[in-house]
């Protein structure tokens, strides 16, 4: 049964309403025994090949699904915290099979663990190693010399750093969305790695590379109590098949964190959260300046309405500092994952991106 039509009953009749909270008493019961005696959902399963896996590198090529694709391939860059699969939850609820379908080329650039004695990659290693790797295989694949890039979050920021050093005339398009710039507008971050008390250099010379629970813990802390509310909710809808589907697929991935290299964590601390370099227009990757205005190709920038995690006040500036002729800007509703994944990013995201760049991909 629905929760509309059981809505519909508790407000047609009181005995009715107590014999569907009866049923779902129930079915939490039994199905809450269900819950912890299955196995996690199966994610990120379209098929798909992997053109490189080096270092924390990994590049997928994923197969077709429609015999007639746009000439310009699309490479999805992933944020370097988490994993890539939230591009593709499930068939039916994947962004990676909405474009397959539109007809794209789709690739995408994911990221493991980096080992022990990687704690040497810095942000050069990830903007003018890994990704210009990536965009070569790309075009070794398709025959095809532009790309169109799309960024999610820090994959975003990745994304304009390699574009602003690199790209020449074989990037046909850029897209990015929940991206910082102004990591002033992130203001819980700015606390936990204030330079007066957050000696990076002294945990990266112990640790080696930034540990997973500790950036797992600093995400959690951005709404303290949300993971009690997020299980009360869930115990409360145990009853619906549908939200308990959709509950474990994002518990799952937003607990499913990456360790950062140790170099590559010491450069975003300081130049980033410190020094609010890249919105300064002081930032360097391998000793090179980043200008943002070199970035010229047509450029679509998505900011989510509730994003806890990017904040508007820390997305927003970018549509500014880009040198795109052709650039555009929107707001859609949504939070820093929901914008992605779920209901809210198939009806409006998804084919906002699918839009713009079908208009653009030929």
């Amino acid at each position: 049964m629905t929760a509309a039509a059981a809505k519909a009953i508790a407000e047609a009749d009181p005995i009715d309403a107590a014999r569907v909270e009866f049923e779902r008493v129930m079915l939490r019961t039994v199905k809450g025994l269900d819950y912890f005696a299955s196995p996690a959902p199966v994610l990120g399963a379209s098929a798909k090949d992997v053109l490189i896996a080096r270092g924390p590198c990994r590049v997928y090529h994923y197969r077709p699904l429609v015999d007639d694709v746009f000439r310009v391939p699309i490479l999805l860059v992933m944020a370097t915290t988490n994993r890539g699969y939230i591009f593709d939850m499930v068939p039916g609820q994947s962004f990676v099979e909405f474009l397959l379908k539109r007809g794209y080329d789709v690739f995408m650039v994911d990221w493991e663990a980096p080992l022990a004695g990687e704690k040497h990659l810095g942000l050069e290693d990830y903007v003018s190693d890994f990704l210009p790797a990536a965009v070569a295989k790309v075009a070794e694949v398709t025959g095809e010399r532009e790309v169109s890039v799309v960024g999610y979050c820090f994959g975003g920021v990745l994304s304009l750093l390699w574009a602003s050093l690199h790209a020449t005339d074989n990037l046909k398009n850029l897209v990015t969305f929940t991206t910082p710039v102004d990591f002033t507008g992130m203001p819980a971050f700015q606390a936990w790695a204030d330079r007066r008390f957050f000696d990076v250099d002294r945990l990266v010379a112990t640790l080696g590379n930034c540990p997973a629970d500790l950036l797992y813990t600093a995400f959690d802390l951005l709404r303290p109590g949300g993971r009690v509310a997020g299980n009360i909710r869930l115990w409360d809808n145990m009853w619906n098949d549908e939200f308990v589907k959709s509950h474990r697929m994002f518990d799952r991935w937003s607990a499913d964190m990456l360790p950062l290299a140790g170099e590559f964590f010491r450069e975003t601390t300081k130049q980033l959260l410190w020094d609010n370099a890249l919105m300064k227009g002081t930032m360097t990757v391998g000793g090179r300046a980043v200008d943002l205005k070199r970035v010229t190709a047509p450029f679509l920038h998505v900011t989510a309405e509730h994003d806890h995690i990017v904040p508007a006040a820390a997305s927003a500036p970018l549509i500014d500092m880009i040198g795109s002729v052709d650039k555009t800007a929107t707001v859609l509703k949504g939070g820093h994952v929901s914008l992605v994944a779920g209901g809210n990013a198939i009806k409006r995201l998804w084919p906002q991106i699918d839009r713009w760049l079908g208009e653009r991909s030929v």
